[in-house]
């Protein structure tokens, strides 16, 4: 199976729209998310979503608790960000579609999110730290959102500060 080309560049307009929701669960679609998967692990990635192989459906891969015995790659298809909680943690972060930049950025340390397997078997996980991260940056994406996006509000949050 060929993995797909990743898409690079802040102002790229696929990575900049909103993607649409998946409504046919067919093998197009198991294939092509296969087919990001190979991608996101060609690119030692942690998630990849639709958009940065091209395609601006609502799907993203991530890889749940990472460098543990039980690591696992879960495709979600048409999540929602379903709760969070109010605390939130400054981590570092990188993108696949921005190689060489990295930023701190403020995410909500714990999430719920629900979403479809590929064979539209709907699931809700709670997730926190690097989880809940990794789920809210590949989210982002499929939102038309950069993490460098994140990092600009927090340096605005900054300065209404002083």
């Amino acid at each position: 199976m060929k993995k797909l080309k990743i898409i690079t560049g802040a102002e790229n307009p696929i990575l900049r729209a909103k993607s649409v929701p998946v409504k046919h669960f067919d093998e197009g679609l198991k294939k092509f998310v296969l087919q990001m998967k190979k991608s996101m692990e060609s690119a030692k990635g942690l998630g990849i979503a639709a958009p940065q192989v091209g395609k601006n459906i609502r799907v993203f891969w991530v890889v749940l608790n990472y460098d543990k015995k039980d690591q696992v790659a879960v495709a979600m298809v048409n999540p929602k960000i379903v709760s969070r909680s109010r605390d939130t943690e400054i981590g570092e972060e990188g993108c696949l579609s921005l190689p060489g930049v990295y930023g701190k950025v403020e995410r909500f340390r714990e999430i719920t999110v629900e979403y479809f397997d590929l064979d539209e078997v709907r699931h809700s996980l709670t997730l926190e730290g690097l989880d809940a991260r990794v789920v809210l940056h590949e989210n982002d994406h499929i939102d038309g959102i950069l993490f460098i996006d994140r990092i600009k509000a927090m340096d605005e949050k900054k300065d209404l500060a002083l």
